[in-house]
């Protein structure tokens, strides 16, 4: 068994699995920010509460980026764990193995093994949520890479400063990763935001402008065509680069999919290899892909 957990910067899921398939919600705590001792505490708590012998491993989907080389985590949502070798510390801290995985890792490996991504050798897990995130799976296991990086095709100064059809002009956005003109800034939720005000001036959320394209509306669509037109081009290279047969999107506009069958079209059109069949998908995972994830990442990494 595995004692899984999804932590975010608002709350902390967990779950015991038996298998990555077979999961037992155990409910959801509020995440302590600032104290890393009440952090070790909620967790503690949890694992303590079930039926699960002592020296059952914990394995935890956090947002965050983990650095192989050291185990130290970079958080900046969760104050009290960043710069922490957060699996080490936690495993002296609860007397057990402790496995730690960036969030979008965990996404695509549940995708790649329970998911769209089953019977794919090699996975790319994209996020389109609030911003724009990814993990790599090959042969079934995370591909972190240096400093945790990897899939990280969100940042990095190359979107592009001309989009559309007809063409128009795109600002170079600051991103808070300290870079300008990074996909992450015209990509997912919020980038649909900037570009809806840039093209017509009118502030609304990615839901609204979602619906009023669904509904027809000229304006919302030049955003989503022009969206896509931005989104398309990195993500196919990605796929040049790393040969995935399959692109499983996760986040709120994975939940889209008009939005993911236009964004499918445009990468197909971009890629060196001929498909006919879909490569972006939306994910298959709906519920809870962290806490999967997390559960593959415990088996795995507990039998290596």
């Amino acid at each position: 068994m595995i004692i899984c957990f999804d932590i975010g910067g608002s709350g902390i899921k967990a779950a015991l699995a038996k298998n990555p398939a077979e999961l037992t919600p155990l409910g959801r705590v509020p995440t302590p920010l600032d104290d890393f001792s009440a952090f070790v505490a909620a967790i503690r708590g949890v694992a303590d509460a079930t039926a699960a012998p002592a020296e059952t491993p914990i394995a935890i989907s956090i947002t965050g980026v983990v650095d192989p080389a050291d185990g130290i985590i970079t958080c900046a949502n969760i104050p009290c764990i960043d710069g922490r070798r957060l699996s080490a510390e936690l495993a002296t801290e609860l007397g057990r193995p402790v496995f730690v995985a960036n969030d979008a890792d965990c996404f695509a490996l549940a995708e790649a093994i329970e998911g769209a991504g089953r019977g794919h050798r090699i996975v790319f897990g994209a996020i389109l949520g609030t911003g724009v995130g990814g993990g790599i799976v090959i042969d079934g296991r995370v591909v972190n890479g240096a400093g945790g990086f990897a899939g990280e095709w969100g940042h990095g100064p190359v979107a592009a400063t001309s989009a559309g059809n007809p063409p128009i002009d795109i600002p170079r956005i600051p991103c808070g990763c300290g870079q300008v003109g990074c996909v992450d800034t015209v990509g997912a939720a919020r980038g649909m935001e900037r570009l809806h005000k840039h093209l017509h001036d009118i502030e609304l959320p990615s839901t609204a402008i979602v619906e009023a394209w669904r509904a027809g509306d000229t304006r919302a669509a030049r955003t989503i065509e022009v969206q896509i037109d931005l989104v398309a081009g990195p993500l196919a290279l990605v796929v040049n680069v790393i040969g995935a047969s399959i692109v499983p999107v996760g986040g709120g506009l994975g939940k889209v999919p008009e939005f993911i069958a236009l964004l499918d079209t445009a990468v197909r059109q971009r890629i060196l290899r001929r498909l006919s069949q879909p490569l972006v998908v939306p994910s298959r995972l709906t519920l809870e892909p962290g806490l999967v994830g997390a559960a593959i990442l415990g088996f795995t990494e507990n039998a290596a």
